[in-house]
């Protein structure tokens, strides 16, 4: 049976050619919604990423005020850095005393009655490495420095220190600059609360003289077994033609350095509470070559302190022995002294002491201005401390020279150091 397909063929074709037209007109009509709403999605993209671009620059201006606002903290804080670092190599001290002098005069010696801030002294010291240190000490004395025609102000502006210490390891350790000489037991430590009395003993003061500081160079170390040293050489002393020993320091204030000097010390401390030193020093010419008769010198000084409990007892000699024509004719040639002081602490805060001085700058001869040129003197008094850096003292000073010219009374001092 032949089968006739061409009818239902054609019913399709006509079908398809019937819903063409309709399929492809919704279809432009769907992208035409597709491609507004694209449009309208693109602008907002647009517009959210110019918010974005905007909002990145500001987020960047912002990034980069805080790395500037970073790096001037850190910049800051290594300022504050280095000047703690500065603060804890770099230290400051000092020390001062206010005395009060009642004395009576007799013999024609005169009255003393005055109060006077005798000394109020800074020191400034600074670490440079763990190897090499600084240290500097600035005095003020009589508490007022005026210009005056005659210079009879009394006051002075003193450097007494300015020095570089050098460790060449750890037993030795060069030295220059300006610094206080080997000598003594108050040369070196002279701060009111660690003696006794207001004023400072006469022997360390009119014989070796303190306080006594010169420029040189040198060292001081450890030798071992309880012994130290010390060994300089440094500018020297300008004596004039009244061959005061004291008035012949020149405080390295545009010194004289025509003969320079050479001081040395050896000091025992390996006994708990004992201190044993000798010290020695040599000038080829005191006068600095300026004074007629006056050549070379030589100054001996030891001394000991010993401890005990609340017991102290100290004990110096000094001596120069000075060569010259005229130093000798003055008597001055020899001049030397002696102390002794015992002391007893009653409590942490409260001590007692006596003490007997003999002195004479011109032992030499006992003649013409020599005679009758030694003196004497008797210290007793007491320190209290209310605190172990802070010191009220009161004493009373006998005098029986044999010129017959004798201050005697009272003296009261306040002092500190910290």
């Amino acid at each position: 049976m032949k089968i006739n397909i061409k009818k239902p063929v054609g019913i399709v074709t006509l079908l398809c050619a019937f819903t063409a037209p309709q399929v492809s007109a919704l279809s432009l009509e769907d992208l035409a919604k597709r491609l507004d709403a694209l449009e309208k999605q693109n602008k907002l993209l647009m517009s959210e990423n110019n918010q974005l671009r905007e909002a990145v620059a500001l987020t960047n201006d912002k990034v980069e005020a805080a790395v500037s606002a970073t790096e001037t903290i850190a910049e800051s804080t290594s300022g504050i850095q280095k000047l703690a670092n500065f603060a804890d190599k770099t230290s400051i001290g000092g020390y001062g005393e206010l005395h009060y002098n009642n004395l009576s005069g007799k013999g024609g010696a005169s009255d003393k009655d005055e109060i006077d801030f005798h000394r109020f002294v800074l020191f400034f010291g600074h670490e440079f490495t763990d190897n090499i240190r600084f240290f500097s000490e600035i005095e003020l004395e009589h508490s007022l420095v005026k210009d005056t025609d005659d210079g009879s102000n009394g006051g002075e502006v003193e450097l007494e220190q300015a020095y570089i210490d050098f460790d060449l390891n750890e037993q030795h350790t060069a030295r220059a600059g300006l610094f206080l000489l080997p000598v003594g037991i108050i040369n070196e430590t002279h701060e009111p609360p660690t003696f006794y009395g207001t004023e400072r003993n006469p022997i360390e003061k009119n014989i070796i003289p303190a306080t006594w500081w010169a420029a040189g160079a040198g060292a001081h170390g450890e030798l071992g077994a309880g012994f130290s040293y010390d060994a300089y050489v440094h500018s020297g002393l300008s004596v004039s033609d009244s061959f005061s020993v004291r008035s012949g320091r020149q405080k390295v204030s545009k010194a004289k350095a025509n003969d320079p000097a050479a001081t040395v010390r050896l000091k025992y401390t390996g006994v708990p509470g004992l201190e044993l030193a000798v010290s020695a020093q040599h000038q080829q010419n005191m006068g600095q070559g300026l004074v007629a008769g006056l050549d070379s010198g030589n100054l001996i000084e030891t001394h000991a302190i010993w401890s005990t409990g609340p017991f102290t007892l100290k004990a110096l000699y000094a001596a120069w022995d000075i060569d010259g024509s005229a130093v000798k004719a003055a008597g001055a040639d020899q001049q030397k002294g002696f102390y002794v002081e015992p002391s007893y602490k009653l409590s942490e805060q409260l001590g007692i002491f006596a003490r007997f001085n003999q002195w004479d700058n011109k032992a030499g001869s006992n003649s013409g201005s020599a005679e009758n040129s030694e003196k004497e003197q008797w210290d007793f008094g007491v320190n209290y401390w209310p605190h172990e850096d802070v010191v009220i003292k009161a004493d009373y000073q006998y005098q029986n020279n044999d010129d017959g010219k004798d201050q005697n009374g009272l003296n009261i001092g306040l002092g500190y150091q910290f």
